[in-house]
C-alpha cells in the first residue's frame, strides 16, 4: 500500500501545475521540504517542530524544513535544499529525487508590501539518515500519511487573531498540531491523493 500510494502521488505530482504568485518576483521568496519516506511498511512525511523562539511568528508550530531565500541561492529548489540541510542536517543530493512542487503559497507579510511566497518542493527518500537539529529545530518528526487521509482525525481548532476568535482545521499527532500554512500544503498534496481539485480549498 505505501509503496504504491508514492508511485500514485509521484504520477499525480508529474501531470500537476502548481500555480505560481503573480507578483512573486515582487515578493520575498522561501521554500520547504515535503520529505516522504516508507518506513516499516507505511508512507510518512517529515516533519518539525519549531523550537519556541521569542519574536518568531512560527515559534513552536509544526512546519516542513525550509527558510527564506538569500542571495546565495538560485531558485526555490536550492533555498529547500540548503535549509533542510541547516536546520535538520539533511543533505538532499541526486539520490534523493525532487518528484514535484506545489503550489505557491503567500504568507501574511509583516513588513512590506507583497507578503513572501513560499515554495514547496517534494522529495522521495529512500535511505536510512541520522538527523542534526539546530537551534530552530525542538524535534523531527515523521508522520504517517494514513494518519492524514483518515477524516477522523481532522479537528477544528480556534484561532486567536488581533482579538477575534477564527475556526481553523487541524490535525493532532501525538499531542503535536497540525495547522495554518502546512496544512494548507498537505491538504494540496492530500487532494492529489484523492483526485480531488486541489485549487479547491479543503478548509473546513
Amino acid at each position: 500500500m505505501s509503496v504504491s500510494l508514492l508511485q500514485l502521488i509521484e504520477t499525480r505530482l508529474a501531470d500537476h501545475s502548481p500555480a505560481r504568485k503573480l507578483l512573486r518576483r515582487l515578493m520575498k521568496r522561501s521554500a520547504v521540504a515535503m520529505i516522504l519516506q516508507v518506513r516499516e511498511g507505511e508512507l510518512h512525511i517529515l516533519m518539525i517542530k519549531r523550537a519556541e523562539r521569542k519574536g518568531d511568528p512560527w515559534s513552536g508550530h509544526m512546519a516542513f524544513p525550509g527558510g527564506r531565500m538569500d542571495k546565495t541561492d538560485a531558485h526555490g529548489y536550492a533555498v529547500a535544499v540548503r535549509e533542510t540541510e541547516e536546520e535538520v542536517g539533511l543533505c538532499l543530493g541526486p539520490q534523493d529525487q525532487c518528484i514535484g512542487r506545489l503550489t505557491d503559497l503567500k504568507a501574511r507579510p509583516h513588513r512590506g508590501t507583497f507578503g513572501m511566497a513560499i515554495s514547496p518542493f517534494v522529495f522521495r527518500l529512500e535511505r536510512e539518515v541520522q538527523f542534526t537539529p539546530n537551534y530552530e529545530v525542538a524535534e523531527v518528526v515523521w508522520v504517517p500519511l494514513e494518519f492524514l487521509l483518515d477524516t477522523d482525525n481532522r479537528e477544528q481548532m480556534v484561532w486567536q487573531y488581533k482579538g477575534v476568535e477564527i475556526p481553523r482545521p487541524c490535525y493532532m499527532y501525538e499531542g503535536r498540531r497540525i495547522w495554518g500554512l502546512s496544512l494548507m500544503m498537505l491538504d494540496e498534496l492530500l487532494d492529489l491523493i484523492e483526485g480531488r481539485n486541489p485549487k479547491r480549498p479543503r478548509w473546513r
